[in-house]
């Protein structure tokens, strides 16, 4: 059972060998690409990630994100929990994140590989910030954000891989 009140997860089949598919997600610049990028999302804005010395690719490294939404500053530091090539990776926040919509959160991704294509399945759990926008606006707003960034982490392997979401 999660810690977690919410999860919401994305999926899709890759045309790729799992270690291949393992390499590129496995690196928080490309995973967390979409975080990077202006979108209406993000409401035009964008967040910088910073790594360790590890660059997000060991068991206890720490990855910071940090950026300004509407006016807010917002930041959180995650740490990579579990690390299993090529199967899966699983990293969780540290302490109390500054976000809007979503609040502490464990995310991450599982491979397996099925013929010569592999299934991927990015998943999130995760609770709702006790502060930010209005309380009855969490829960959809939380939901809808969580879903996307799912969804963006997996459209993003898929056109690396030629893919195929279910």
């Amino acid at each position: 059972m999660s810690d977690y009140r919410f999860h919401r997860e994305a999926t899709a089949t890759l045309a790729a060998p799992v270690e291949v598919v393992f390499a590129l997600l496995d690196d928080p610049a490309h995973i967390g690409a979409h975080m990077g990028r202006r979108s209406a999302m993000m409401a035009g804005a964008l967040m910088r990630t910073e790594t360790d010395t590890r660059q997000g690719q060991a068991v206890g490294s720490v990855i910071r994100m940090a950026g300004r939404v509407l006016g807010v500053n917002l930041t959180l530091e995650e740490a990579v929990i579990e690390r299993v090539p090529p199967r899966r990776k699983v990293w969780e926040t540290l302490g109390d994140p500054k976000l809007l919509v979503i609040g502490r959160y464990r995310m991450g991704f599982d491979l397996t590989p099925v013929a010569n294509k592999v299934d991927l399945k990015v998943w999130i759990d995760y609770d709702l910030p006790a502060r930010g926008v209005p309380r009855w606006l969490r829960v959809p707003l939380g939901r809808v954000y969580a879903d996307w960034c799912v969804r963006q982490m997996v459209r993003e392997a898929a056109q690396a891989f030629g893919g195929e979401r279910p």
